[in-house]
């Protein structure tokens, strides 16, 4: 793999959009080994309680050696790994699709990554270009822990810089159910509802349904500075509140998977049984947030799916969408107009894997 030739200063100041071009490979640097301090932190930060992240027994149960760590942990691993190399200078992050969790992640297990650049776009003010990157994590063994495309708003260096032809890359619309990665060895007969705190399963989900989480978490500024600081994230945007003040929006925005994160731990309340997250099929991270915004969020199911082979286990296709300042008891997202309510900041569509009660 090759990165673009820079001088030791450049290199600092990561790469502009000028710097991209399609086909470019990047290994990015410094692997993480990941410890039970690393999933204590991320309760501590979202207040996550899914049973299989919190508890060994538990996890042993279902056939898993041990309680993995959580789904959106190694989220932002892999994720922060990419930063210094792919939005160290971006305007913001604009979405995400092809999605796929591959084998789980265990304590002691060291993560790496690599990118590929799909697309790149300029804006029209030409100040800026939207960069498109398919990046996979993977673990010390080489296997895929995470595989994912997502895009990018990034500064220019030079506005009139000249820069590559167009090229829009096409994601898929979802991922296939048949797609979605079961851990090896995930035996459901010993799934216990009570310990994972709902006998909801897959067949009591109906498309169509709504579910509202209820409660609310306050962002503070010092919970997302530091989840910045410890998936080792170094975007300008999220943690130089001095550059921040000559932005549009006069401060440092928050990291979007610290609310993605937020959103996760509130579903608990309705979707407790929703025991991994295995792909996003799309996202966006509709408007900013900042510190003192409080998170709310809804869910909507938008599909039952079978998986292949497995009568224990079912995948549910959910949409969650995380609003500020907002209770969603009024489900609060496009109206007819095809436009957001103004407290929209993530759309979420992704599967989740839910134990089915087995013929």
């Amino acid at each position: 793999m090759s990165t673009t030739s820079k001088t030791k200063s450049e290199a600092v100041a990561g790469n502009f959009f000028e710097d991209f071009r399609v086909g470019q490979e990047i290994r990015h640097a410094t692997p993480r080994t990941l410890t039970e301090a690393d999933a204590a932190l991320n309760v501590g930060l979202y207040g996550s309680r899914f049973a299989i992240n919190s508890s060994d027994e538990f996890a042993r149960a279902i056939g898993l050696p041990r309680a993995p760590l959580d789904d959106l942990l190694v989220f932002h691993v892999v994720i922060g790994k990419t930063v210094p190399d792919i939005s160290l200078n971006a305007v913001a992050n604009l979405g995400y699709a092809e999605f796929r969790w591959g084998v789980p992640v265990y304590p002691g297990d060291t993560l790496s990554s690599h990118s590929k650049v799909l697309g790149l776009r300029e804006n029209s003010n030409r100040s800026s270009g939207v960069v498109w990157v398919r990046s996979t994590g993977v673990n010390q063994r080489g296997e895929m822990v995470l595989d994912y495309v997502r895009w990018v708003m990034v500064h220019k260096r030079d506005p009139n810089a000249q820069v590559p032809e167009t090229v829009v890359p096409k994601t898929a619309p979802s991922v296939a159910p048949a797609d979605l990665i079961v851990p090896a060895g995930l035996k459901l007969a010993g799934y216990d509802d009570g310990a994972a705190g709902s006998s909801y399963r897959w067949e009591d989900y109906e498309p169509g349904e709504r579910i509202d989480h209820v409660s609310g978490i306050t962002l503070e500024d010092s919970d997302h500075m530091f989840s910045t600081r410890l998936y080792q994230n170094t975007a300008r945007v999220h943690f130089d509140a001095f550059a921040g003040k000559s932005t549009r929006f006069g401060r440092r925005l928050a990291y979007g998977g610290h609310v993605i994160s937020l959103a996760r731990a509130l579903s608990f309340n309705g979707l407790a049984n929703g025991f991994r997250v295995a792909a996003i099929n799309a996202g966006s991270h509709v408007a900013p947030t900042f510190g003192g915004d409080t998170i709310y969020a809804w869910s909507e199911v938008l599909e039952r799916a079978e998986l292949p082979g497995r009568k224990d286990l079912g995948a549910l296709r959910m949409r969650s969408i995380a609003a500020k300042d907002c209770p969603c008891n009024t489900f609060p997202g496009k109206g007819a107009d095809g436009k957001y309510h103004p407290a929209v900041v993530l759309d979420l569509d992704y599967w989740l894997l839910v134990p089915r009660r087995a013929a």
